[in-house]
């Protein structure tokens, strides 16, 4: 029987394996740090490059695993949204199915206008078009020639994705100084994203050495412009220092302001912050009520979160159903922990009938996953037969894993 190699996730291409042999779980260094782990754990890793001052923004966790208000439309300022709209109702109407451009259609659509502002912003429609595969087979190397001609031609929003383009190899091999010299082109002529993306080049040394503290001043400068995100970015800095010390007060009054204009992943830090009293009083009603709203907007740890509210009567009554209910939510969303807590809640018949058979298949799932937290428990099911048959070798091995991965945790500190 062959046996099938999982896929290791993007994580991993932020580590150096430090031990190459068949474990999958092996020894491995941070590439930006000296922080090492002697047993691999995805979840862990990924925890330690969200605050991992030199790790780059590509290797953080946020815009693609939550869906926070980051779209396309938040990427611009409040004028050329409005530009952005009324170009792309002309542009689109014109684009009926069957949509298939050649070549000399594309001409056509570039120089159809006369007015020469309007024909760039139709070229770098398209260009969009090409880079998601709107009405045609995406095409990215297209995209970016398309965005470098309108950009070429003092189109502001095509520089700023042609600055995305050379961040993230879109079309062209990666280049992060180009990127960067783009994002600053775009700023000077008052593009608020541009503004925000410099930000995140200072924080992380896109492009130019890691300066925290002029991070934090294009966050302001973006954030005063309306930009969400940035707004957002300042409640993180405040939290957790950088470039500023650390201030709980302000950083719930940003998470709050980009709240109200319904950033998700702030909605839920709102909820942090009142389960804690960060910069406010305790008040876990509250809590429950901004997790409750986050999770209602697809948050996958703000639904984990709320399992735990009904599970320990958190701002609620407790309601073992419910719990059980908003675990099986997430961790059918790959949230490790929730794959975790299902387990227990089958384990120990918390809001579902008892069943070890299953509770062993899900503290498995998490573990290969990289949920450490199941190492023990995998251990107790070996040890006395929960789900699984006994082995007592087996849970040694468990337990040893899990006694190690303490000692290295312990040793961290």
């Amino acid at each position: 029987m062959i046996k099938k190699v999982r896929k290791k996730g993007p994580v991993w291409a932020h580590f150096i394996i430090v031990d190459k042999s068949n474990n999958s779980h092996p020894p491995v260094q941070c590439k930006y740090c000296s922080k090492k782990y002697q047993r691999a754990v995805p979840e862990r890793m990924q925890v330690h490059l969200d605050k991992c001052p030199k790790a780059p923004i590509i290797a953080k966790s946020q815009s693609g695993k939550q869906p926070v208000i980051d779209d396309f439309n938040d990427r611009m300022s409040e004028d050329d949204q409005n530009a952005n709209v009324l170009s792309s109702q002309h542009f689109f109407h014109r684009l009926q199915p069957p949509f298939k451009l050649q070549n000399s259609e594309e001409i056509n659509m570039q120089t159809d206008y006369s007015d020469q502002t309007e024909s760039h912003t139709n070229i770098y429609h398209l260009g969009y078009c090409y880079q998601h595969g709107i009405g045609i087979e995406r095409n990215e190397t297209r995209a970016f020639q398309l965005y470098k001609e309108a950009a070429e031609n003092g189109h502001i929003n095509s520089k700023y994705n042609l600055g995305r383009c050379y961040q993230h190899g879109i079309g062209i091999e990666k280049n992060e100084i180009k990127a960067f010299e783009l994002f600053k082109e775009a700023a000077q002529k008052g593009h608020v994203t541009s503004i925000y993306e410099l930000g995140k080049c200072h924080q992380d040394g896109i492009g130019i050495e890691i300066n925290k503290i002029k991070a934090i001043e294009f966050y302001e400068k973006s954030a005063e412009k309306g930009h969400i995100t940035s707004t957002y970015e300042l409640g993180k800095c405040f939290k957790y220092g950088i470039g500023t010390e650390i201030n709980d007060i302000k950083a719930f009054e940003f998470y709050k302001e980009a709240a109200q204009k319904g950033h998700i992943t702030s909605i839920y830090e709102l909820g942090e912050c009142f389960k804690y009293g960060i910069g406010t009083e305790i008040n876990e009603i509250k809590a429950f009520k901004f997790y409750k709203e986050a999770a209602q907007k697809g948050h996958i740890i703000s639904i984990y979160e709320l399992g735990k509210c009904f599970k320990y009567g958190i701002g609620t009554e407790i309601n073992d159903i419910k719990a059980f209910e908003f675990y099986k939510e997430a961790a059918q969303k790959s949230h490790i922990t929730s794959i975790y807590e299902l387990g227990e809640c089958y384990q120990y018949g918390i809001g579902t009938e008892r069943d070890e058979t299953k509770a062993f298949e899900l503290y498995n799932e998490a573990d290969k996953l990289g949920g450490f937290e199941s190492l023990y428990k995998l251990g107790e099911c070996y040890q006395y037969g929960i789900g699984i048959e006994k082995n007592e070798i087996k849970a040694f091995e468990y337990y040893k894993l899990a006694a190690n991965l303490d000692d290295s945790e312990s040793g961290s500190k």
